[in-house]
């Protein structure tokens, strides 16, 4: 097996490392800040993110992208989405372009309203066949103690599929294939910005109905986006869509569930972000997502509520009366004759 390079070394980029590690491959991480990079190296640990866990001696760190990406056979990146653009232009002269590009970025770029996959082809000029979307319910801490979990490897080319499912298939981490690169992507962007609303009603001290609704109600609206774009329905209510969105919207390790508890509790988001080093995906792309769907015709009136709130400054018990106050409608309104 060949090189496998993970651009990024926060808590999800580093506990992926450690599965292609145990998973048998050599794995080079390249860290924004030689600090972490170093550390890594030195004591094989990346406290700042995972604590004490003991990173694997199989892989190895580098501040230095040239260094990081230029013996890749697979290039894995693992930086917030809104970032993904940025950093591949200043990669560019360095990326290989016969690699395989595996993208564990759950969220939609703000401008554009691009994917990742979509933003990786364009940018970098790679087919739709070189690039891997990898997405379901993978809470960073867990899967770096190695805890049982598993996770959707997504794209059109099969054996470039099957390599990336290879190389992080392990005992303890199961990885499932699926050509539905738009389901697989739009889930684990959309179950963020649920995840959120999950997170207020927690910080207004709601129960588990009230979770229960917005878990499901959630689904439904990232299920309406997905068959929208040309995804398949049935991606949704697997591990990428509902796994993922029920392991986001009720874990208290969940960055986006603690952001919308704390916006619930009268914080404000301001307060929140600056509290924590580690991104939640779904304040930055919620809007992208939500711009999306109004541009395909596709209700999403959690998403809506949730760009109110994060975006606007709406009053989030204000935004409950609106919602729980909507005309009522069919409980598979939208997803009538869909495709399966």
């Amino acid at each position: 097996m060949g090189t496998v390079t993970v651009m990024g070394a926060g808590s999800w980029g580093t506990a992926f490392a450690m599965l292609c590690a145990d998973a048998g491959e050599d794995v080079v991480m390249w860290a924004r800040r030689g600090e972490v990079a170093e550390r890594l190296n030195r004591e094989h640990r990346n406290p700042d993110y995972l604590g004490d866990v003991v990173v694997p001696d199989r892989v190895r760190a580098t501040a230095d992208p040239q260094e990081a990406l230029g013996d890749a056979e697979v290039v894995v990146l693992a930086i917030p989405s809104y970032a993904l653009r940025a950093n591949l232009e200043r990669w560019t002269d360095l990326a290989p372009r016969r690699t395989a590009y595996a993208s564990l970025i759950k969220g939609i770029e703000p401008r554009t309203c691009k994917r990742a996959s979509e933003i990786i082809r364009s940018v970098l000029d790679v087919p739709s066949s070189q690039v891997v979307v990898v997405s379901g319910p993978n809470l960073a801490k867990e899967c770096a103690r190695r805890l049982p979990g598993a996770t959707v490897a997504a794209g059109p080319e099969p054996d470039v599929v099957r390599r990336v499912q290879a190389m992080c298939h392990t005992s303890h981490f199961r990885v499932y294939t699926n050509p539905d690169v738009v389901g697989v992507e739009l889930g684990g962007a959309v179950k963020n910005a649920v995840a959120l609303a999950a997170g207020m009603a927690d910080g207004l001290g709601y129960g588990d109905n009230t979770k229960a609704m917005l878990v499901t109600r959630g689904l439904a609206e990232m299920t309406r986006l997905a068959v929208a774009l040309g995804g398949n329905p049935l991606t949704c209510s697997g591990l990428a869509g509902m796994g993922d969105l029920v392991a986001t919207c009720i874990s208290r390790q969940s960055r986006n569930r603690h952001v919308g508890e704390q916006l619930g509790r009268g914080r404000t988001l301001d307060e929140v972000v600056a509290g924590t080093r580690m991104v939640a995906e779904g304040v930055k792309s919620s809007g992208a997502i939500a711009e999306l769907a109004a541009s395909h015709g596709v209700e999403m009136p959690i998403v809506e509520h949730v760009v109110k709130i994060v975006h606007q400054g709406a009053d989030p018990l204000q935004v409950v009366r609106a919602l729980m106050g909507r005309e009522p409608k069919p409980e598979f309104h939208g997803l009538e004759g869909m495709p399966t």
